[in-house]
């Protein structure tokens, strides 16, 4: 929880706020609701659960609903969708803008709202900010759906056909902004294609510019031309079924391409017959359009409404048609992509170091907390204390130590995981959310209680009740960890988190000299870090992971003298964690050192021109060197949730070091597991696998070399 990003003041403070509180406890939210501008973005109560619990959700646009259909087919049409979506197992999303803020998801009087307002916008990427600005509602279309899909952690949009290069464009430069937006957002688009009164040639040519990956569903190639199967063009790929769909579309997130996928998908064949009639009709009407100086975005519009009237509403009937043809595709696919994604988080133990074979044991330990978190959000700026606000009340999973079992469990480790949940309906929850987690470990203890944590803030985001049970964390105890003994004592790794009792840490810690195992400690916050340092027990630790602040702490239990006040600059930040670390590297094998927004420190004995990371066999030998490496870019715009990223980068770095990588790919997963978390509005992204951490595939990122210094 200590890697940031720089933020904007007004943010900063907000998430400062509510955050000290989430921190000081050990905890860690789902904070799409938290995160910046997180008064202008609403996810809907049942959209943030779902993706919670990693079920399928498929995002809606709403220009169709303002502009689209007349009114009520419009209002209908919608709620079709949304009733197909849900048949075939997945939560619909429909995003549009109510009284400038973005909903993602719409109840039942907000779809009404849109479906009769006369006079709404139509919202892609440029007018998002004039939008919100005049607290306008309207429809988003392709290009401000993804945004907003994007966002909150939804990778399938599913539209009836997107926008491209209109006809004479290569004068006008009349270009769909969703060609753009599919060049730099990661989501796919179910489709039926493009509209044929575009260019379709130059729209495809556009897109392979832009690195879109297009794909046409169904045993051919052609592409899809809205109202026709054909447009005599081909799509470059084409995927057969929902499984190859979403092995494609895995692929790009695991990638970490920042570019999305088109899956094209040809309209039903018993609607294609009136293709050719329809097609006649939008030929009558782009010359009308023409000949009365229609243009920009009014011009779709014009023409679907003309066309509908040439074709005596068998236009609006093919539509409609497509449209739920494509919500059943776009469905299945998601259900595929999800389950995809949770077999792949579920693969068994690696054992990549070969010390310790065992059928029935994890090689690698985490003990820590995990607790399930509720931020109530009120729709108003005051909050009335004594009677019932309006607002919404979102549910995650978070923990430090089931955060980091998360991160291992996802990249092949599957880690053995202690801790302690009640026996009340929030620990089936925890368990349900945790299968791809070995959960053996966790005590399901009668008359306790899960630990719960309940943040009551107001609509921009000021907390005004922050209320904690976190009790049961001290059921962790010595003598519960005790009958773990033989899988403690052949562990390749064991991970501690601040949250357990002192008492347990000291007794891990005799587990730890007595057998030689490498152990990490991940101290939480400022408090909790003086943990190991109340005996000698720190002396038998392997791994830190400290901010500055908690690194201060450390040194100030041993009586060693730490400044005052923390430096700010980078080289005196440097200099301050370097001369900390020193004296902890008499007993510790090594430190890494958060920085937030300046990146990791990683300190320890020197090897080979680098930091030794791999587990300790001896005691050190030689000297003492620090390499710093500076955080990965991550710009506001992109940063949804900064609650996991430090447990993300702590368990990335675990994985490689358990892998035998050598210190820059170690650091490097993790700096890009930290980079998922923040774009993700979990904790720990749902797409966090080895491939999307793997330095040599993550082709979108080049790696500076890191700094070299000798600490004496």
């Amino acid at each position: 929880m200590k890697f940031r990003v720089s933020l904007r003041r007004s943010e900063v403070r907000m998430l400062k706020r509510v955050t000290a509180h989430f921190v000081r406890r050990g905890i860690s939210t789902f904070q799409n609701r938290l995160s910046k501008n997180d008064g202008l973005f609403r996810v809907h109560p049942s959209v943030s659960q779902a993706l919670a619990e990693n079920r399928p959700v498929v995002a809606l646009e709403s220009t169709i609903i303002t502009h689209g259909m007349p009114y009520p087919h419009n209002l209908s049409t919608a709620k079709e969708v949304e009733a197909i979506v849900r048949a075939e197992g997945a939560t619909p999303a429909t995003v549009g803008l109510i009284q400038g803020k973005v909903h993602v998801g719409l109840s039942s009087e907000e779809l009404e709202h849109l479906a009769c307002s006369k006079t709404s916008l139509k919202v892609s990427r440029r007018d998002l900010p004039y939008a919100i600005s005049k607290g306008i509602s309207g429809g988003t279309t392709v290009s401000g759906t993804m945004i907003a899909a994007h966002r909150a952690g939804i990778p399938v949009f599913v539209t009836g056909g997107i926008g491209g290069v209109h006809r004479d464009g290569e004068n006008s430069l009349d270009i769909s902004a969703d060609l753009t937006e599919l060049g730099r957002t990661p989501i796919a688009v179910v489709s039926a294609g493009v509209k044929s009164i575009l260019d379709i040639g130059r729209t495809l040519e556009f897109l392979e510019t832009q690195g879109v990956c297009v794909a046409t569903y169904g045993m051919s190639k052609n592409f899809p031309a809205f109202f026709s199967p054909q447009s005599g063009f081909t799509s470059p790929y084409h995927v057969c079924n929902p499984e190859e769909a979403a092995e494609l579309i895995a692929g790009v997130l695991s990638l970490g391409l920042q570019s999305g996928v088109l899956l094209a998908v040809p309209i039903p064949e018993e609607h294609a017959t009136a293709g050719q009639h329809i097609e006649e009709a939008i030929q009558t009407a782009v010359a009308e359009a023409s000949a009365k100086g229609i243009k920009g975005r009014d011009v779709t519009p014009f023409i679907l409404q003309k066309v509908n009237e040439l074709t005596k509403g068998k236009s609006l009937q093919a539509n409609t048609a497509l449209i739920h043809n494509n919500a059943m595709v776009g469905s299945q696919i998601a259900c595929a992509l999800s389950k995809q994604m949770n077999k792949r988080n579920m693969r068994g133990t690696i054992h990549h170091l070969g010390n310790h074979p065992s059928e029935s044991q994890s090689s690698t330990v985490v003990i820590g907390g995990v607790n399930v978190d509720f931020i109530a959000k009120g729709k108003t700026e005051k909050l009335v204390f004594g009677q019932t606000n309006p607002g919404s009340v979102c549910q995650s999973f978070g923990g430090v130590g089931r955060n980091i079992a998360d991160s291992l469990s996802r990249l092949g480790h599957r880690p053995l995981f202690i801790s302690a949940i009640g026996t009340d309906s929030h620990s089936d929850a925890v368990l349900n959310h945790c299968k791809h987690i070995n959960t053996s470990g966790v005590a399901r203890l009668e008359e306790q209680r899960t630990a719960t944590y309940c943040a009551v803030i107001t609509e921009s985001g000021e907390l005004s009740l922050g209320l904690g049970d976190m009790d049961i964390h001290e059921q962790i105890t010595e003598q519960y960890v005790s009958q773990f003994e033989k899988q403690l004592s052949s562990a390749c790794l064991v991970c501690l988190d601040g949250n357990i009792p002192v008492s347990t840490i000291d007794y891990v810690c005799s587990i730890a000299k007595k057998y030689a195992i490498n152990v990490w400690y991940e101290p939480t916050d400022s408090d909790k870090a003086s943990k190991p340092f109340l005996s000698e027990a720190w002396k038998s630790l392997s791994y830190l992971s400290p901010n500055l602040a908690e690194l201060c702490t450390m040194n100030k239990n041993l009586g060693i003298p730490t400044p005052e006040v923390l430096p700010s600059s980078l080289k005196d930040v440097l200099s301050c964690a370097m001369a900390l670390s020193r004296p902890l590297l008499e007993y510790v094998h090594c430190l890494v050192v958060t920085l937030g927004a300046k990146g990791v420190l990683v300190c320890g004995e020197y090897d080979a021109g680098s930091v030794n990371l791999k587990p300790r066999q001896q005691k050190r030998r030689g000297q003492l060197c620090a390499l710093y490496y500076p955080a990965l870019t991550v710009t506001t715009e992109e940063t949804m949730n900064v609650s996991g990223a430090g447990d993300s980068l702590a368990g990335g770095m675990m994985a490689g070091i358990l892998q035998g990588l050598d210190t820059d790919s170690c650091v490097h997963m993790g700096l890009l597991a930290a980079r998922l978390s923040l774009a993700s509005p979990h904790p720990i992204s749902p797409f966090l696998t080895l491939d999307s951490v793997d330095p040599n595939k993550v082709q979108t990122q080049s790696w500076t070399k890191p700094s070299f210094m000798w600490m004496e």
